[in-house]
């Protein structure tokens, strides 16, 4: 069976990622694994024996589908996020990326361990590959114990940098319920976030707001809903910025059940009668946004109620129901509700597209040419003072790129982004590529750590730091700093197996934002950390 596996590595990922999954399914005390399970199965046979190997292409093609995916996904919430609080956020990022860098500086001389290994463990610990490079890179080839020593190193923190953060955060979720709930609808106006949308129909009795245009009625209040249709004696129609309400009016409005209560207390009270399904002049439908030409532009510029007397009242998109407004950018798959003349509905379906098979697609020609760039911009050599260098590698390059990329989500013709089960789709299969060659390629080392003895301290002193580290990153960040916990979750997930169970945990797509945030500041910031320290304790610390 050995023999088989090593002459066909396709049947051995096959065989990792079956089984990984399943394994990831099971859930323990209310919690599971996941997908991160197929990183231990994998390491499970990369220990079985030294020849079991995975091609150097499944890891990086892996990496890289995965870091461009959510690149593309979180672009516009990472710079909209960045604009609002980037300082205090960066600032945060530096100083739980430095804090094990110091710690290990001062266990270093106390427990009198090699400078490759301290450096292997810092690099493990923080699951930074191109910080091991890099670091590897600077010992040189002809040095071959000290980069036996920090390939060890890294080899054991690598898969307990995971599962200990994973561990950790199961715990600390216990010891401090999160209202992921409330947090996530405290956030539903700055992120993409699902809602809890109704429609209801509302009886006009209130003076104060009769014979005022609505634009100056919402000037003066700060209404989260939709304005629907308005029914005045036979006449039906839909509600402007100029609609003055009169007494007798029935309107028909959508949002949360808080927001409509707000506006039902301003404008009278809630009719008897309900004209949600009342198609007598307009209907409501469903499409799916699969026309390129309009994905990437806000709904404002269709100028639906000019052109066709229709509005989009909601926009669907993945699980995520959002209230649709002027400045709401559609994107390619999404599903939205269009209330119109039922005249109208077939040149509707012609402008929106509404064809599900065309949605499935990947446009191959922006994938590739944006991975493409993110690849090339990795290789740049980039040089600092002091004489170090680093490259931002498969990981920093596509994900820099994916992250522009998803906030212009346009450049004229040409569409960036792409349909969001699409994406979801490519983002786990590259995620459990890149869990399964890495497990795999770990294993061997992982199990001749143990067995010489030294994994075992390498392994306790790494526990100890990711636990310390993290409940300290998650106690500053949380109860000093107030950063929302679900976006710290993405913030201390340094893992793409860490940021599935944060989002597993969260039930939001917040952590995914704190991750795109935290990220590209990790690589850079730990690759120049991990070279500073080996350099200081192969010069300084005796």
């Amino acid at each position: 069976m050995i023999e088989l596996l090593q002459a066909n590595p396709l049947l051995l990922l096959f065989f990792v990622v079956a089984i990984g999954y399943l394994l990831g399914q099971i859930r323990i005390g209310g919690n599971s694994m996941g997908v991160a399970a197929v990183l231990f199965v994998g390491l499970a046979f990369g220990a079985l024996d030294p020849g079991l190997q995975m091609p150097q292409i499944v890891l990086d093609l892996g990496l890289v589908l995965f870091v461009y995916t959510i690149g593309l996904a979180n672009g516009p919430g990472f710079f909209s996020k960045f604009r609002r609080e980037g300082l205090r956020e960066v600032l945060f990022i530096v100083g739980i990326m430095t804090l094990p860098a110091l710690l290990l500086l001062g266990l270093h001389l106390a427990l009198d361990l090699s400078p490759a290994t301290t450096v292997g463990i810092f690099t493990g610990m923080s699951n930074n590959t191109p910080a091991l490079a890099s670091v590897l890179d600077l010992i040189g080839p002809a040095n071959d114990t000290a980069v036996s020593d920090a390939v060890v190193g890294f080899s054991v923190l690598y898969p307990l940098g995971v599962l200990g953060r994973m561990l950790v955060l199961a715990i600390v979720l216990r010891l401090w319920p999160v209202d992921f709930s409330a947090e996530a609808h405290r956030l539903r106006h700055q992120y993409p976030i699902a809602r809890d949308l109704q429609y209801r129909t509302i009886d006009i009795t209130n003076p104060a707001i009769m014979e005022r245009p609505l634009r100056q009625l919402r000037r003066e209040h700060e209404w989260d809903v939709l304005f629907g249709r308005l029914y005045r004696g036979d006449d039906i129609s839909l509600i402007s910025n100029d609609t003055q309400f009169q007494p007798g009016d029935k309107i028909v409005i959508a949002g949360t059940p808080e927001a409509m209560d707000e506006l039902e207390a301003a404008f009278g009270q809630r009719s008897a009668e309900d004209l949600l399904h009342d198609h007598a002049v307009y209907t409501s439908r469903r499409l799916f946004v699969s026309n390129p030409g309009i994905a990437g532009k806000p709904l404002a510029t269709l100028n639906l109620r000019e052109a066709h007397g229709a509005i989009v009242s909601h926009v669907r998109r993945g699980d995520v129901e959002l209230l649709a407004r002027g400045d709401t950018v559609l994107e390619w798959g999404d599903r939205i509700r269009v209330l119109a003349p039922r005249e109208e509905i077939p040149h509707l379906v012609e402008l929106f597209g509404d064809s599900y098979a065309q949605i499935s697609h990947v446009n191959l020609m922006t994938v590739g040419l944006g991975i493409a760039v993110g690849w090339l911009l990795g290789l740049i050599l980039i040089t600092l003072p002091g004489g170090i260098t680093f490259q931002l590698g498969l990981a920093g390059g596509p994900l820099l790129v994916a992250l522009v990329l998803g906030a212009l989500r346009r450049t004229g013709p040409i569409l960036w982004k792409m349909p969001y089960s699409a994406n979801l789709t490519l983002r786990q299969f590259g995620l459990i590529l890149l869990l399964a060659a890495v497990g795999v390629r770990s294993g061997s080392a992982f199990l001749q750590a143990f067995t010489s003895g030294a994994g075992w301290l390498i392994l306790g002193l790494g526990l100890g730091l990711i636990v310390v580290t993290t409940l300290l990153a998650l106690w500053l960040g949380y109860r000093l700093l107030g950063i929302p916990f679900s976006l710290l979750l993405g913030m201390i997930s340094p893992q793409p197996a860490v940021l599935e169970f944060a989002e597993d945990q969260a039930q939001n797509p917040l952590p995914g934002i704190g991750y795109t945030l935290m990220f590209p500041f990790a690589i850079i910031i730990n690759v120049i950390l991990a070279q500073v320290l080996l350099i200081v304790l192969q010069n300084w610390v005796r």
